[in-house]
């Protein structure tokens, strides 16, 4: 990856225009952050297709843990085909067993279904009962672009040594830090290496109101300076 790669999350057209005006390179659309973020629709992905030249990377998630039912992992299957349809570029999934370990047979299912766009591994690796096991299971996968991670279920205030020692292990190239991201924390994880941020409510007064594209001008002049 040249450069830094900023990435916004977007519940609905007006939050993908103003990421795109104020200079990110792409959106996280999810719908439901009361959840944590759980799919968006197909019309949605459409809508943000059609009006906003950003790449789209779609939330593949059907609650707000964790974990998923054989029920729930056909429909996100299905889900696929509509939204990669409507525009998706690629997609953020990732799940973990009920005792906390990755679970590969899962995100292996959704892998194959999403093949050959490329994919995120989110958060849910900040929750695994043994976090260097599961970034270990994680880091080798097909198609794989980013992990989303704040180092800690506590977001990256907390994580910070975690997001490090991943680095000095050679993750920093696929590490998207978010999550509780805050300005300050900037300085340090480009020192450790990491290029990546993503960012929600640190571009909105809060999650009621809209993105806004001068908050997002900051954080590309922040991510940018070195």
């Amino acid at each position: 990856m040249t450069g830094s790669l900023l990435e916004v999350i977007a519940l609905d057209v007006r939050d993908a225009l103003a990421a795109e005006e104020g200079g990110a390179d792409r959106l996280e659309v999810v719908s439901d952050m009361g959840s944590g973020g759980l799919t968006p629709s197909a019309d949605l992905v459409a809508a943000i297709a059609d009006k906003c030249g950003l790449p789209q990377m779609v939330m593949l998630r059907c609650n707000a843990g964790f974990t998923v039912t054989p029920d729930e992992l056909d429909r996100l299957r299905r889900d696929v085909k509509e939204l990669s349809e409507a525009g998706a570029a690629g997609f953020v999934f990732g799940f973990l067993t009920e005792d906390g370990a990755v679970d590969l047979e899962a995100t292996d299912a959704l892998i194959r279904a999403v093949s050959p766009l490329p994919w995120t591994f989110h958060r849910a690796v900040d929750h695994a009962a043994d976090v260097r096991a599961a970034w270990r299971a994680v880091r080798l996968l097909p198609n794989l672009a980013t992990v989303l991670t704040s180092g800690s279920p506590l977001g990256v205030g907390a994580g910070l040594p975690v997001l490090r020692a991943r680095a000095d292990a050679g993750d920093a190239p696929l590490t998207l830090a978010g999550g509780g991201l805050k300005r300050e924390h900037v300085p340090a994880l480009l020192d450790y290496g990491v290029r990546a941020f993503h960012v929600g409510s640190a571009v909105r007064g809060s999650w009621g109101t809209p993105v806004d594209p001068a908050r997002v001008q900051e954080w590309r002049r922040l991510i940018d300076q070195s």
